[in-house]
C-alpha cells in the first residue's frame, strides 16, 4: 500500500565561512547557530499522503520543492524529523542521469532497468515495447553516442516510464521528441499518473496541478504554508503574496 508520512521533516545545508549575498541580504531561511550558518531547505514539514493521491507542490523558487523531491526520492537524508515511505519509488527528476554512450540502447535498457529495481525477467520482458515506443528501430544496437538528441531522448523516455510504480516522483512534466513523438509522451505520462498509487509533481504550470493533482503543497522558504485541496492552496497563496505586493 503506497503511503507517505512525514513529522518535523527538516533539511538544512552548513555554509562556509566566507558564504556572502549579492547586495548584503540574507535570505529568509538562513539561520546561525553558534558559530555556524545553515540554509534550511525545509524546517519542520509534516503531512500525510494516502493511496490515491495526487500531489501538487507549489512555490516560488527556493521554495524548497525540489528538496523534498529528493528526499522522498531518498536522494537527500532528512536532517531532522521523520519519513516514512511506503511502497516502491520511482523518481522522474532527470531522465538523462545514468546513460551510458559507449553501449548500445538495447544494454542501456537493461543497465537502467536494474538500476531502477527492476529484475532482469522485467527488463526482458518489457524490452520489446520500450524499443517499439522509442521508434529506434534498427539504432536499437548501436551505441547511444550515435544517436541524435532527439534519438537519445526518446529512448531514455520509453525507459524512465516504461513501469507504474506505486509512488511516482515528478519534477516538472516530462516531455520527449518532435510534435509526434511528443502526443505519445503526452499519453504516456498521463497513464503513468493514472497507474501511480501516489502521484507528487513539483511544478510552477498552475494549469498543469489544477489538471493533473487534487491535492496541493505550498511550500515558502522552507516552510509548510499550506496543504489541501489544490485550489485551496493556491487561493491561500494567491491571497499571502497580493498581500505582500509581491
Amino acid at each position: 500500500m503506497a503511503e507517505l508520512e512525514a513529522k518535523n521533516l527538516c533539511v538544512h545545508f552548513p555554509l562556509n565561512e566566507s558564504g556572502t549575498f549579492s547586495g548584503g541580504a540574507a535570505p529568509a531561511n538562513l539561520v546561525t547557530i553558534g558559530s555556524k550558518r545553515f540554509i534550511f531547505a525545509l524546517r519542520d514539514v509534516s503531512f500525510h499522503v494516502a493511496k490515491g493521491t495526487k500531489l501538487g507542490i507549489v512555490g516560488r523558487n527556493g521554495s524548497g520543492k525540489s528538496t523534498l523531491l529528493r528526499v522522498l526520492g531518498n536522494v537527500y537524508t532528512p536532517t531532522g524529523g521523520s519519513l516514512r515511505v511506503t511502497g516502491n519509488v520511482s523518481s522522474l527528476f532527470n531522465i538523462n542521469l545514468g546513460a551510458q554512450p559507449d553501449v548500445s540502447g538495447r544494454q542501456n535498457i537493461l543497465l537502467r532497468g536494474l538500476v531502477k529495481g527492476w529484475t532482469s525477467d522485467e527488463v526482458r520482458e518489457r524490452m520489446p515495447e520500450i524499443i517499439e515506443f522509442s521508434e529506434l528501430g534498427e539504432f536499437i544496437d548501436l551505441p547511444i553516442r550515435t544517436y541524435s538528441d532527439g534519438m537519445r531522448m526518446r529512448l531514455l523516455f520509453a525507459i524512465a516510464t516504461a513501469f507504474s510504480p506505486e509512488i511516482l516522483l515528478l519534477d516538472e512534466w516530462i516531455g520527449a521528441g518532435d510534435s509526434n513523438f511528443q502526443k505519445k509522451a503526452a499519453a504516456r505520462m498521463n497513464a503513468l499518473v493514472d497507474g501511480a498509487g501516489i502521484t507528487v509533481i513539483a511544478s510552477h504550470n498552475r494549469g498543469l496541478l489544477k489538471r493533473v493533482c487534487d491535492f496541493g503543497m505550498w511550500l515558502d522558504h522552507g516552510v509548510m504554508r499550506a496543504f489541501g485541496p489544490i485550489d485551496e492552496v493556491y487561493e491561500k497563496m494567491d491571497d499571502y503574496f497580493a498581500s505582500q505586493g509581491a
